[in-house]
């Protein structure tokens, strides 16, 4: 059994939401009906991945495209902007009339978040050795499969959240922090004296410094809300490449039920800071466990993917990549009633019924009671 089976502890292509508070405007008046009632306005984020039948990301589309409801009443857009790797844009004529190449930021950010293993060893022997493999095929995708443009981040976790490496653009610092994760090597790299000056976005910039960090993060759950607050100083779609072999609780009928204490203000984290979850199970293919229950939801709840059945660890990996070489930052304004919290759900579609569109269903407004 594993780990987290025995304690009862125990992410396809999507649209993250944020929703950010806009400078000077709360406490407006609402609509004629409402008389005294204040509302609070925000923007909201989503970040879409729009496809054709085959897979293919589609290119060049404005805010005429999308059609984005909230309870089924249109919203109007204020900013459509596209990101991609410059790979995927081929020749102009894919493009629309005045969406230039060199106007398309290609930055794209994953962070590879090994969720340690070693103490599950006796129970499932293959385990480890399944980790391992998952180590090799990552080394690989950060020297060889990944484009040269993209910022990686590695970090891991056993009682702490451990930052191997900050993110950076170099291949072989990647690959040797890969194999200090799995060893579960400890670099206290994030002392104010021992952080390293550098350029391009930082998560040790935004992480609490030394013991701070080893004492807010005393689950994994407490890990993940951390690392997406620092990943959320970063503008953009981040992608959290979780492996793992899940976590969270089991009834007595062996089914997973998600902790409210910590799935919730989890899940809020990600969405808040535009972080999408993709699970990459270490379990063996076509081993039935009740914990991919919970890395099926995590994935489904922030616009990642859950991946269980494979020939080898470089297929999700690939595929990762490919889902995100292209997606839309669409903006809008929403209003909510000042003092009220809630979920809001969003449907978002385009007005060409052909295309494919991947979303979150909605995002997290007001004040939540679940702290973080």
């Amino acid at each position: 059994m594993l780990r987290k089976y025995i304690q009862q502890t125990a992410f396809a292509l999507g649209a993250a939401l944020l929703l950010v508070p806009m400078a000077g405007a709360q406490d407006q008046p609402q609509a004629p009906g409402q008389f005294g009632e204040k509302i609070d306005v925000n923007e909201v984020l989503l970040d879409v991945l729009v496809t054709d039948a085959k897979g293919n990301v589609i290119v060049g589309l404005g805010p005429e495209d999308f059609k984005v409801t909230e309870n089924g009443k249109p919203v109007d857009l204020t900013g459509v902007t596209f990101y991609s790797d410059r790979r995927l844009l081929g020749a102009p004529e894919n493009l629309k009339e005045g969406i230039k190449i060199d106007q398309v930021p290609e930055d794209r950010f994953f962070v590879l978040f090994f969720d340690d293993q070693k103490d599950v060893a006796a129970d499932a022997p293959g385990l480890l050795a399944r980790q391992l493999e998952a180590s090799q095929r990552a080394k690989d995708w950060v020297l060889k499969g990944r484009q040269p443009s993209d910022w990686v981040a590695i970090v891991s976790y056993d009682q702490k959240l451990k930052v191997q490496q900050d993110f950076t653009r170099d291949g072989r610092a990647l690959a040797e922090a890969i194999g200090d994760a799995v060893k579960g090597k400890d670099r206290e790299g994030n002392w104010p004296s021992r952080i390293k000056p550098g350029e391009g976005p930082s998560l040790y910039a935004a992480l609490p410094k030394g013991n701070e960090l080893r004492d807010k993060t005393g689950n994994v759950y407490e890990a993940l809300q951390v690392l997406a607050d620092a990943a959320g100083q970063v503008r953009g779609r981040k992608n959290l490449i979780l492996f793992t072999t899940g976590f969270g609780q089991i009834n007595n009928f062996g089914q997973h039920v998600p902790d409210p204490r910590y799935y919730n203000p989890t899940v809020q984290a990600l969405n808040d800071n535009n972080v999408a979850a993709y699970a990459i199970d270490l379990v063996p293919p076509g081993t039935v466990h009740p914990l991919s229950d919970a890395m099926s939801k995590l994935a489904n709840d922030t616009g990642g993917q859950y991946y269980a059945t494979f020939a080898n660890f470089s297929t999700p990996l690939r595929q990762i990549g490919e889902e995100n070489s292209g997606y839309y930052l669409l903006s809008y304004r929403a209003e909510h009633p000042t003092g009220r919290n809630g979920f809001q759900e969003v449907e978002v579609d385009t007005t060409n019924p052909e295309f494919k569109v991947r979303a979150r269903k909605g995002y997290e407004f007001g004040e939540q009671k679940a702290s973080r």
